[in-house]
């Protein structure tokens, strides 16, 4: 399994798992597509931030495609 903490390993069109801000509590994870890479950074010890197609921003905890 590809390091969600790693820009690299993120690209837009992936399948990933985020966690959105309001749920970071609870670590509810929501499915989507990467639309836009929000993160700068090469890593993020939290994830890296996304943007999905739905316009869902949150950190990458999963990476489900290359």
């Amino acid at each position: 399994m590809q390091d969600p903490k790693q820009r690299k390993n993120i690209r837009s069109g992936m399948s990933v798992a985020i966690v959105l801000k309001q749920d970071q509590a609870s670590g509810l994870l929501t499915d989507g597509v990467v639309r836009d890479i929000l993160t700068k950074s090469a890593s993020h010890p939290h994830g890296i931030k996304v943007r999905l197609m739905s316009r869902e921003v949150g950190r990458v905890k999963e990476i489900y495609s290359k």
